[in-house]
């Protein structure tokens, strides 16, 4: 005889099985929506721009945009690719590049502004906003004047800047937006 607690756990796992969400292990696979409510690590691009600061070093401390072609144009290492790295990686990417010239060169890097994030369709005032941090969906609709009567409140189809297509999301008080996101809400079906 199996126990109350096994028999739970099989129950469930039987009809998660059903829904489509466990693999054939045993293990509860993630849908889309779970895979996009996780937060990932930010990965420059072109737009963002980025406080570098070198210890002992005032003239090489600024603020750099990282242009359309995906770098940056710093002093002493010229042209250094950002697009596609983690503010960590960049700064090791720098900090290495910096160690031909200055001795054990102590970088920091920190993104100052984000690129901004883009809202179409059913809003009041579609456009381009600045992104700011912990930025969800509902935000960008309050920031472009709320939603206009035909908008479709349950869903919204998100564009993340490095993809090439938009995919549809359940419009939740959760659902992130990433700077460069081009966030679209359609219009309801009546």
């Amino acid at each position: 005889m199996s126990s109350p607690i096994w028999h739970n756990r099989r129950t469930l796992l039987i009809g998660l099985a059903g829904a489509g969400l466990v693999s054939a292990c045993g293990t509860v696979a993630s849908t889309p929506a779970d895979s996009f409510a996780q937060p990932t690590e930010y990965r420059l691009g072109p737009g963002d721009q980025l406080r570098v600061t070198v210890f002992n070093e005032a003239e090489l401390t600024g603020q750099y945009v990282v242009g359309s072609q995906g770098t940056i144009s710093y002093p002493l290492v010229g042209t250094i690719e950002a697009s596609g790295l983690t503010v960590a990686e960049f700064s090791e990417r720098l900090q290495t590049a910096l160690s031909e010239f200055i001795r054990q060169p102590n970088v920091s890097v920190e993104v100052a502004n984000y690129r901004p994030f883009f809202i179409l369709g059913e809003v009041q005032r579609p456009g381009t906003y600045p992104y700011s941090a912990s930025l969800t969906v509902l935000n960008a609709v309050a920031t472009a004047g709320g939603f206009t009567y035909r908008a479709n409140r349950g869903r919204v189809f998100i564009r993340h800047a490095n993809e090439s297509e938009e995919r549809s999301y359940p419009l939740s008080i959760a659902t992130p937006v990433m700077p460069g996101d081009t966030i679209r809400i359609g219009e309801r079906l009546f």
